[in-house]
C-alpha cells in the first residue's frame, strides 16, 4: 500500500513543528540564502518556496526518516555503536548529510552549494538545532532543515535564471 502524499505531507510537517522547527524558520533560511541576490525578496516569498518544497514525497520520506532516527536516538534505542554516533553526532558519520542531499537532489547544483554553505555556517534555527545541549538529539534534522532551506532558495534561483552567476556561494 502506497501512502497518499497529502498524509506524508501532514504527518511531516507536523514532526518539524513537534520538534520546534516552523516554515517561518525555514522561510528566514530562505531569506539568508538569497536575500543578497533577488532584489525586493520578502519573507512571504520565502514562505511559498519553502512550502513547494515540503509538497515533495521525497522531502516527506527524509523528514520522517531523519526525525525517526533521531528519536531512537534521544530513547537509546539504537543498536551500539550507531546509537553513541548519532546521539553524539560523530563528526565522521555523515549518513545525516547524505540522506539530506536526498532533498538538495532534487532542486539541481545550486541546491547542492547553498546547502554546503547553509550547513557550515548554521545560521537561525540551525545553529539551535546543532547545539548539543539538553537531552533532544538533532543529528538528521538539522541538516534536514538546512536541506528543505537550500533546496527553497534553489528554487527561487531559478525562478531568476538572468542572476544565476551570482547565486552560487
Amino acid at each position: 500500500m502506497v501512502l497518499e502524499t497529502k498524509t506524508l505531507e501532514e504527518k511531516a510537517r507536523e514532526l518539524l513543528k513537534e520538534r520546534g522547527v516552523s516554515v517561518i524558520d525555514i522561510a528566514k533560511l530562505v531569506m539568508y540564502l538569497q536575500k543578497d541576490y533577488i532584489p525586493g525578496l520578502s519573507l512571504e516569498n520565502c514562505v511559498e518556496s519553502v512550502d513547494s518544497v515540503l509538497s515533495k514525497r521525497e522531502v516527506h520520506n527524509a523528514i520522517l526518516t531523519g526525525i525517526q532516527l533521531d528519536v531512537l536516538a534521544e530513547e537509546d534505542q539504537l543498536l551500539q555503536p550507531l546509537q553513541e554516533i548519532v546521539s553524539q553526532d560523530e563528526g565522521l558519520y555523515g549518513i545525516d548529510e547524505i540522506l539530506a542531499l536526498s532533498i538538495v537532489n532534487v532542486y539541481g547544483s545550486i541546491g547542492f552549494t547553498n546547502y554546503g554553505y547553509i550547513d557550515k555556517v548554521k545560521p537561525g534555527i540551525l545553529q539551535m538545532l546543532n547545539d548539543h545541549e539538553g537531552p533532544r538529539v538533532h543529528t538528521f534534522l538539522d541538516d534536514i532543515v538546512g536541506a528543505i532551506a537550500a533546496s527553497g532558495a534553489s528554487r527561487l534561483a531559478h525562478q531568476y535564471p538572468d542572476r544565476a552567476d551570482d547565486l552560487m556561494h
